[in-house]
């Protein structure tokens, strides 16, 4: 019969926003760039929201400055029997989890600036911002009952948003605006009804 015994180096350890994890030698990481690992992040993100709310998402290519194109069908849209919106994808860990006020700023360069904010457009564009945690052992975390990717993603539509700075303009992120299902069959809503995300 074996017996538990009490773990030498205390309670388990709790990431947060997580429950308690055990205690693991770090995993053997590939040596893809931190960066290339955040894109693919947010774009796993961009999928289990959209798969949540019913969309389907092209990818566009060649890239010509829009990330994603994602469309939403469903019979009481007016103008079309399905819409699409533009979305461009952002990742950083340069702004911490839970921020402070009813926005943060993001920086765009001022060339994707001005394609992001053109209006009138066709097909609306929004801009979706990833805050991650610096390390990559915080990423994610798995268990029976979930799975939960660190920290959020929140949107923004820019369209008319004027330039300001000299080759880069700092731009202000509703915290409001949390990117998940609800928020994305919502801005489908509103676009399938001919108004803006």
């Amino acid at each position: 019969m074996a017996l538990a015994q009490p773990d030498p180096g205390g309670p388990p350890a709790r990431a947060e926003g997580f429950g308690p994890v055990e205690r693991r030698t770090a995993p053997l990481r590939g040596s893809l760039a931190t960066t290339a690992c955040m894109e693919t992040l947010q774009v796993g993100y961009l999928h289990a929201v959209a798969a949540a709310a019913g969309c389907s998402l092209s990818q566009p290519f060649p890239d010509n400055g829009i990330d994603w194109h994602v469309s939403h069908g469903a019979a009481a849209h007016t103008v079309d029997d399905e819409v699409t919106i533009k979305v461009q994808l952002k990742c950083t860990y340069q702004i911490p989890p839970h921020p402070a006020g009813g926005a943060f700023s993001f920086t765009l360069d001022n060339a994707h600036l001005v394609k992001l904010a053109r209006t009138p457009v066709a097909v609306h564009k929004i801009l979706v911002v990833m805050i991650v945690p610096r390390s990559q052992d915080e990423w994610l975390r798995a268990g029976p009952g979930s799975l939960d990717l660190r920290h959020c993603c929140y949107w923004t539509n820019l369209a008319g948003h004027a330039v300001t700075g000299r080759y880069r303009t700092t731009v202000r992120i509703p915290t409001s605006r949390v990117f998940d299902d609800r928020a994305l069959c919502d801005i489908m809503a509103r676009v399938g009804a001919g108004g803006r995300p």
